[in-house]
Order: structure tokens, then sequence, then C-alpha cells
């Protein structure tokens, strides 16, 4: 994809993963592996198959069902429109997730609201269910080009029932193929459904939001939603919901499912028109007068004014997420933290939030960093009793530098979060070996063969102040002996007949060689030395660290014994005859 791809790699996928799984914690909600557009739908414009004529799910539904009213006690206020509890749940998660994963979009919950108004009626009559889906499936016509656009099936009648042709399906009215690249999961039950709410208002959100766009500019807004239904009619309708429900909106019970029919001939619904609230005029100026439009809703006035309802008391919600201890974390390369980044997370009533979701975070991170044995770079940790959270299983990454560590706690719709400073050193240098000896089995006995066969086995383990000296690195050759010194130096390839190791090419002879490093062991071992064509004598091999640490192993090549060939013995001359 293009500009959501470049927005993800950019800002890394991951970054949008965990801030989406971070945002619909508070249901539960998480968007895994989140949604990556091919180039084709990069960003959905009016000819993307979502944009097509794709027909009406919504049901003939009555009055109070379409438009349910609010109840008198509800505290969204007089004029307020009715949403189904669920779906207005779906699209404030939505908006949640979405802020967080993409937060240059701005995109409000109402226009989730207003499409889910258009295209489904907020799924009234189908039997919304408090976990998003339908006791009905919600689809549209077939779209085999007979009145609708024709779309041939792309998901094998998976989500629309239908393995011959596309259709709309769920709430959202997706297209199964718009589906396949934009959809999400909004509940957290590890699925991707269109016929779930929740996912389809995450879904949609997504979609909407693609290509970097920013809905509080009216142009993109329009854009957007015109990349979701090409209709002029269909853009004013969306956005006339959009903005009576910014008036006010309030839950309502989920409506039960009905025989209701699909409408015959099925026109787009009227949003209500907003009004506009004045002060009286006070004598100078115009006073601006409120629409005269009657209103469908009926009136939320309570029916005895000398005893107004007494309002509900909200209940306690998150209102804080403190740090307990230092905010600071350090640690060497590859060395699990000792300190347990914790947090602790406050109710609106001062108590402590049990059972609350945190979401750790290793974000800006240079150094890779993770939780547990996986590579994780988040972990989801639930409050205990005393509201307390923390992260055990921190890992340092193998580079020097710094992270931050975010723990963060989402309301109903406020994020709160901390952050914690790590600071990842490189592991000290290890101390350098003062000391290289022969550990192999034949260590005691001097190292001797036959000429023709190789030396096999021989161990050398490094040592510093009696400790194995991990990582000592070491070069090992044939040296002989500077008669004008007395010290040892390397002989002359050009002119050395004696042991060698392997080359890499055929027939290559090599006099010195650099060994691998020593392990955590200090243990080092000596590659095969070869003696085919070397004459019997007294030989010495060096092995010398960077440091100049010395050991010279004595290797004495005899001679092969040639058995001699047994004889056959001679005939014994046959005696001659004597005459008398």
């Amino acid at each position: 994809m293009k500009p959501l791809h470049r927005h993800l790699v950019n800002t890394s996928r991951k970054v949008l993963c965990t801030a989406a799984l971070a945002a619909s914690l508070t249901t539960a909600a998480v968007v895994t592996n989140p949604p990556t557009a091919d180039a084709g739908e990069s960003e959905p414009t009016p000819d993307s198959p979502q944009a097509t004529d794709r027909g009406d799910a919504r049901l003939d539904l009555p009055d109070d069902l379409a438009d349910p009213a609010v109840p008198p006690a509800a505290t969204a206020g007089e004029g307020a429109s009715g949403i189904p509890a669920t779906a207005l749940d779906a699209y404030k998660r939505a908006e949640t997730a979405v802020a967080a994963a993409l937060p240059k979009c701005k995109l409000p919950w109402q226009l989730l609201a207003g499409i889910g108004r258009v295209e489904s009626v907020h799924a009234s009559g189908y039997g919304l269910k408090a976990d998003g889906y339908t006791e009905k499936p919600i689809r549209g016509p077939q779209l085999n080009g007979q009145g609708f656009a024709e779309i041939k099936d792309t998901d094998k009648g998976e989500f629309d029932g239908d393995a011959a042709y596309d259709r709309a399906v769920g709430p959202m009215q997706f297209i199964p193929s718009t589906w396949a690249t934009w959809g999400a999961d909004g509940n957290g039950d590890s699925k991707r459904d269109p016929n779930n709410i929740y996912d389809a208002a995450l879904g949609a959100g997504l979609y909407l939001c693609a290509g970097d766009r920013n809905l509080s500019d009216q142009a993109q807004l329009d854009k957007a939603i015109l990349s979701y239904n090409n209709s002029r009619e269909y853009v004013n309708t969306v956005v006339g919901y959009m903005k009576q429900y910014q008036n006010g909106a309030s839950e309502v019970p989920n409506p039960p499912s009905g025989t209701y029919p699909t409408p015959t001939n099925p026109v787009l619904p009227t949003p209500r028109p907003t009004t506009t609230q004045t002060k009286p005029s006070t004598g100078t100026g115009t006073t601006t007068k409120p629409s005269t439009q009657p209103s469908t809703q009926p009136s939320t006035k309570p029916t005895n004014p000398s005893k107004p309802a007494e309002p509900e008391k909200p209940a306690p919600h998150l209102a804080k997420v403190e740090v307990l201890g230092s905010t600071e974390l350090k640690a060497e390369a590859g060395a699990a933290f000792t300190a347990v980044p914790r947090v602790k997370a406050v109710l609106s009533d001062g108590k402590p939030a049990k059972g609350q979701a945190i979401l750790f975070a290793v974000e800006d991170d240079t150094t890779g960093t993770y939780f547990g044995t996986q590579g994780r770079s988040h972990l989801v940790v639930q409050t205990d009793a005393e509201g307390i959270a923390g992260a055990p299983g921190l890992v340092a990454g193998d580079k020097p530098g710094t992270f931050t560590l975010r723990a963060s706690g989402y309301g109903t719709a406020t994020q709160f979060t901390v952050n914690f400073s790590g600071v990842v050193s490189a592991k000290p240098a290890p101390a350098p070996a003062d000391l290289l000896t022969r550990v192999d089995a034949g260590a005691g006995k001097p190292l001797a063969v036959v000429a023709g066969t190789a030396v096999k086995g021989v161990q050398i383990k490094a040592t510093a102040a009696g400790k194995a000296a991990a990582g000592t690195q070491v070069t090992a050759g044939l040296v002989e002996q500077d008669k004008a010194t007395g010290g040892w130096v390397p002989v002359d390839p050009a002119k050395a007949k004696g042991p060698y190791f392997r080359g890499a090419k055929d027939g290559e002879k090599l006099f010195s060689l650099e060994l691998a490093p020593s392990g955590a062991d200090g243990l080092i071992a000596l590659p095969e030395l070869l003696t085919a064509d070397v004459a019997p004598g007294v030989y010495h091999l060096q092995l010398i660290t960077k440091e100049k640490v010395v050991l010279v192993l004595d290797l004495t090549v005899t001679a092969k014994v040639e058995t001699p060939a047994p004889q056959t013995p001679a005939p014994s001359p046959t005696a001659s005859a004597v005459k008398p």
C-alpha cells in the first residue's frame, strides 16, 4: 500500500498495532496485526468497490425503532437522539482505538454512527446482541449487475453466504473484498467479522482514515465518505446524522429482532434538522429564531416540573495511573532488568482500580529490548486488588542505547499514560586471558603422531585469574626458534615443510590460522593438524592471544615404520647323479 503503508513503515507497524491494542483495552478489544491495504486500496476513492451502488440493508422499521426516544432520565439533554447501547459503545470504542493509532485522523464516533444509521439503522430489527453480533445476518442484495454493481464472489460465501456474487454484509455494510483489506478485530475475540458491530465499526474507522486523512477538514471528510459510497445524497445524509448525534445522543436498549420487511423502493432516511440555541434579545441587534421544523422526537421534559428527576450518580471511573518507585530502568545488554516497572491505577472515588488492564509497551527503542521469551514488545497486565500492575520479564536488548516503556490505562474515553526511561549499557569487556592451557584427554602426554596421521582432539582453555575467559581470540601457527634471539618466530610459508592446517582451496596448506573465539567456558578447539608428506622431526605449534599470552606445544612426528614384505626362500639345488 502507499499512504497507509508509508504511515505504518515510517511510524512503525508495531506502534499502530500497540496503540490500537491499548485503546481497546477497556473493552478487551484487540486490534492484532492491523490491516494493511495493498496498492489498489492504499487510499480508498469514489472508484473503490466499497463505494459502488450496493443496495440497502435497512429494514422498514416503525418510527419508534428507527429513531428511538431517549428516556427522560438520560443525561444527554433535551432533544438527544437514541442509539442502541451496543452500537453506541462500538462507535465510541472505535473512535478511541483509531485516535490512539492514527491521531492525525480526528475521527469522530458520530461519523461512524451516521454511517451505521444510514446502512442498517444501527442493526435495528436484526436482533443486535451485547457481544456485537446479530440474531439474523445483515446482508444487502446480490451484486449481480441487475440494478446494482456487479461484483463476483471474493469470499467464497464466508461472510455473505453467497458463493456466486458478493453482497454487502454486517451493520456497516462492507463489501467482502474491502473487508479482506480493512477488517479489524474490535472486540478482542481474535476474529475479524464484518457481521460484528465492534469489528465493523473499527474497520470502518480505519478505512475512512486511510491515506493520512484529517477528517476535521471538510474536504477530506467529504472525500472519505464518498469512498464509502459514491453518492452526494449519501454524503449529505451521513453528515446530517453525524451533526444530529453531535447535538446529543444517548444509549437506548438494543431493540429486539423482528419480522420487518425490506422497503420495495428504498430511499435514504432523513436526519432531524439541527436547531440553533440562541440567547434572548437584549434590545440591540437581531435575534435568531430557533428552527420551526417539527421534531420527530417526543418531548423529554419532566411531566412534573416541580419534582425534577434526581441525576444518577456516575459510576467510579479510571482517574489516573501513577508510577510506583523509580521511572529509571537500567541493565546491561542482554541482561534481565532487576527492577520490575510498576504502576498503580486509581478510580475517580480514590479507590484502587482493581482488574484494570494496563498496557506496558516498549517504544522509541534503539536496543531491541523485549518481554519474555517470545520477544514481544508489549505486555498487558491486570491490576491486583490494590490497583497495582507490574511488568515482569523485561530483558535488555543486545545493543546499548535507550528506550521508553509506556504504561497506559484506558477509561471509556480517556487515556492515562506514564513513562519509564530505559537505558541499556554495553557489556563490560571481559577480562583478557592471562593463561592458555592444554586440557584435552591427552594433555598429560607430549603430542606425537606418525607421519601421514592427523593431529586431532587438541583442546585449549583460556583463563583469566583462574576463571574461564570467554571471547578470547587465539591464533595458532607453526613457529621456529630464532637463532639470534632465541625467541619464537613464524615459519616462512613458502619454505615450510612441517605440519599444516587444511585451507579453503583444494590442496591449500595453512601454517597459521585464526581460531574461533573461546566460548563462555573458555574452551578453544584446535582444528586437525595434517602431517601428510611431513618429514619426521620435532615441530613447534604456537598459540598466541591478542594480548600476547603464549602457549607453545611441541609436536613430534615419527617416521612411518615400513614392514618389509616376507621373502620366499630360494629352492635348494637338485643333487646330480654320480657315476661309479
